[in-house]
């Protein structure tokens, strides 16, 4: 049990930036690891994304760059202004309480941090749940059926989905096959006059068309170029490549720091596990999905909403393959956002300003209150991410003097003892440490 109301005399260096005894150096020390992190993540993320949803060249002209910039200044914000709250808590209270190295510190970092972000990215974020897979099972049933309903999703969310899973899953669409069938005469005379030249993808999709030639179509299915069967194999096929090529833009960077002391480390950016994990995921989710829809279309003779709930709930177990907490706890903190946003537009839920920023300044406060005090209890992936944002410093920190306060902390730094300067030190690391 953490003494809650104790406090300990040491000062700012003793006990967090023990590798610089200035506040002010610390500060930029942790300013400038955390900028070149943030802007590695989000600028490959948000390239990605761009991509992926075929921007156009206005875009990479004029907005790409500030919306990486946007980012890249909320996350390094959170970084540095932790460090500049931790030793201004310090300074106001002269002293140090359970609560103020971790989550009294991150508290205002985050919520300032949270504001620099764009409003569309502030999300509901929630700490921790066991079970990924059934959590992502019912997330994905819940976004399937939204994603089906009439204006039930909006934005990057709804286009997201619909490039994962395809226009022809929305409900939007005509069902009557003569205008369907009028309108696939259309694409087809139109791509007979594009370039017939050979390539992979083109040579694959050929394969499958001859494979799948003769299998069956129901009269409610919306995909009207292909059969139930092709249908499902070209999406397997589509996001599994998606899948795959993400995964190796993401190891880009690390493998190309490794050019020429370690060439063969090359290879490890096309043949590495993490690489088909992610295809299989994304592949195996769009397959199971349209495989489960086309069936239940089948069975029942019409074309339900309520389909989706069943099939996102099966497609969630893809998950096996890629089992991620971060893809589970971003996707379910946006469902749970969609459907505040949705009881608030029928009247049923109050409206919170600055809701999701509260949420996620609390969230992230807590996530460093266990950093700090109780690293054993947190995701390991997390921890990881800390360490890079700040370049190793946040393990740098002098916790078995924080081991006062019963949670342990030191735990896994049995073996460190951080070497500081006497000038600077407020207590003598020979005398014991007595709580006040």
């Amino acid at each position: 049990m953490a003494a809650l109301s104790k406090s300990i005399p040491h000062n700012c260096y003793e006990i967090g930036h023990t590798w610089h005894p200035h506040c002010g150096r610390a500060f930029v020390h942790i300013t400038h690891g955390a900028l070149a992190e943030s802007l590695r993540i989000y600028g490959t993320l948000y390239l990605i994304a761009a991509v992926l949803r075929k921007r156009k060249l206005d875009y990479y002209l004029h907005k790409l760059l500030p919306e990486i910039l946007q980012s890249t200044s909320f996350l390094t914000a959170n970084g540095s202004l932790y460090i500049a709250f931790f030793c201004i808590l310090r300074r106001i209270l002269g002293k140090f309480y359970f609560w103020t190295p971790g989550f009294g510190a991150a508290l205002p970092a985050s919520y300032v941090a949270i504001l620099i972000e764009r409003k569309s990215r502030r999300g509901l974020l929630t700490i921790y749940m066991a079970n990924l897979v059934l959590l992502f099972c019912i997330t994905a049933a819940l976004f399937m059926f939204f994603f089906r309903c009439k204006d039930g999703l909006k934005g990057f969310t709804f286009s997201a989905l619909k490039f994962i899973v395809g226009k022809e899953e929305i409900p939007t669409h005509s069902f009557s096959p003569e205008v369907a069938f009028s309108k696939i005469d259309r694409k087809i005379k139109h791509r007979e006059e594009v370039s017939r030249r050979m390539n992979i993808i083109a040579l694959t999709k050929k394969l499958v068309d001859k494979v799948c030639k003769h299998g069956p179509r129901h009269r409610c299915c919306k995909h009207y170029e292909d059969n139930c069967i092709s249908y499902c194999i070209k999406g397997f096929i589509r996001m599994f490549s998606v899948g795959y090529l993400i995964q190796c833009c993401l190891r880009i960077p690390s493998a190309f720091r490794h050019l020429f002391t370690k060439p063969s480390r090359l290879l490890s950016l096309f043949y590495n596990k993490e690489n088909f994990q992610l295809g299989a995921f994304l592949g195996s989710f769009v397959s199971i999905y349209k495989g489960t829809s086309c069936f239940l279309r089948w069975v029942r003779n019409l074309d339900d909403e309520l389909h989706a709930l069943i099939a996102g709930s099966l497609a969630g177990v893809s998950m096996m393959f890629y089992k991620s907490t971060t893809i589970s706890m971003y996707l379910a903190s946006k469902l749970v956002e969609t459907m505040y946003f949705k009881g608030i537009e029928a009247g049923k839920v109050p409206y919170f300003p600055h809701a999701d920023s509260i949420i996620y300044a609390i969230s992230t406060a807590i996530c460093f209150q266990a950093a700090v005090m109780e690293v054993q209890t947190l995701r390991p992936s997390y921890w990881k991410f800390l360490l890079r944002l700040t370049k190793g410093r946040f393990a740098v920190m002098n916790r078995q003097v924080l081991d006062v306060f019963g949670t342990e902390a030191s735990k896994n730094f049995k073996n460190f003892i951080p070497k500081l300067d006497p000038r600077y030190t407020s207590v003598s690391p020979k005398l014991p440490i007595e709580l006040s």
